[in-house]
């Protein structure tokens, strides 16, 4: 790192005779201190990306058409260990290439070092597998692959062509790992897993180019992408495909009926928030791929991110897990109020 003219190895200024009264108050530069400390955390663990994990979970518990319970919470926070532990290792691998491109970052800018930062990874890795194995087999059996492909897209995958697959797969693993922890049952997750899984590919493919710009193809296929999901996502359960109406649709009965939406408000608020979807990625896609500037994809990839919640929310809206879909889309005010304040990118 550089020293500024007159400055110390972290590059705050040298002392001067004014700083005699502030050197007589160390609670004050301690507390200052740690301050610090904790922005750099945030930094490297990219705090605000946390609001877009408890909808896996929920989103895969709602698959199989379970409610939340003990062992989804378990999932949640199995799920936010390896997520985290993702995050420091990411930083990890990249602190050479950071140097170059982003040397604000906690690793090159020297407020966190590298061994802290490996050190953390495995802790949260050891936290993330514990937790699954407290939600039961089934659990551990998806979490284990889980942090294995973490671990080795940070390590290896991510600079090759299977970075953005290997992505794709960690999230929608993280999905079943909620459905695995519900019921033991990840079979009918698996769409939702599937669909989950893709856009977080497109995301990955534009986050390659975000430091130095480049292509407008890869903002240009994540648009069409969205417009796809979307599609798909939107679609009534059981709708035929060649345009004819189901004679008869789907009544529950029984004395859990009553506690069940109709199918109306369901498609209706599957609808809006697929909308919400797709509104929160087109706009940045669509610049981005006019102009593949560094500035316009970083921001490409910031509301891509951010729109993993609303699809979270549309897949558990669409498996009838109504009061789920509406919790997982409150967190999404929250992690952008966040994300004002630390980068998600």
């Amino acid at each position: 790192m550089r020293e500024r003219p007159g400055g110390r190895p972290d590059g705050t200024p040298a002392a001067t005779p004014g700083d005699t009264a502030a050197a007589t108050a160390p609670h004050t530069r301690t507390g200052g201190s740690h301050r610090h400390r904790a922005r750099a955390w945030a930094e490297l663990l990219r705090l605000p990306a946390l609001c877009t994990v408890p909808g896996d979970a929920l989103a895969g518990a709602a698959a199989t058409g379970a409610r939340p319970t003990s062992r989804t919470l378990l999932a949640i926070a199995s799920s936010l260990c390896l997520y985290e532990a993702g995050m420091a290792l990411n930083d990890w691998a990249d602190r050479d290439v950071d140097a170059v491109e982003r040397p604000h970052r906690p690793l090159p800018s020297g407020r966190i070092r590298p061994t802290a930062a490996l050190t953390a990874a495995g802790a949260l890795t050891g936290a993330g597998l514990a937790l699954a194995a407290r939600a039961g087999r089934p659990a551990l059996a998806v979490a284990a692959p889980l942090a294995a492909t973490v671990w080795a897209y940070d390590l290896g995958l991510k600079r090759t062509p299977a970075g953005p697959l290997a992505m794709g797969a960690a999230r929608g693993l993280d999905l079943l790992l909620g459905a695995a922890a519900t019921t033991g049952r990840t079979r009918e997750a698996l769409p939702s897993a599937a669909l989950l899984g893709t856009h977080t590919l497109a995301v990955t493919t534009v986050s390659r180019q975000e430091a130095q710009g480049g292509s407008p193809l890869p903002p240009l296929a994540a648009l069409a992408t969205t417009a796809l999901l979307t599609r798909l996502v939107t679609r009534r359960p059981g709708t035929p495909t060649d345009g004819r109406r189901q004679a008869t649709p789907h009544i529950r009965t029984g004395p859990r009926a009553a506690g069940w939406p109709g199918p109306e408000p369901q498609a209706l608020l599957t609808t809006a928030l697929g909308a919400t979807y797709a509104a929160t990625t087109a706009r940045p896609y669509f610049h981005a791929t006019l102009n593949p500037s560094p500035p316009l994809t970083q921001r490409a990839v910031g509301a891509g991110i951010r729109a993993t919640i609303p699809l979270q929310a549309t897949l558990t809206a669409r498996s009838r897990g109504t009061a789920t879909a509406l919790l997982i889309t409150a967190l999404a005010p929250l992690g952008a109020r966040f994300a004002k304040k630390v980068s998600v990118t």
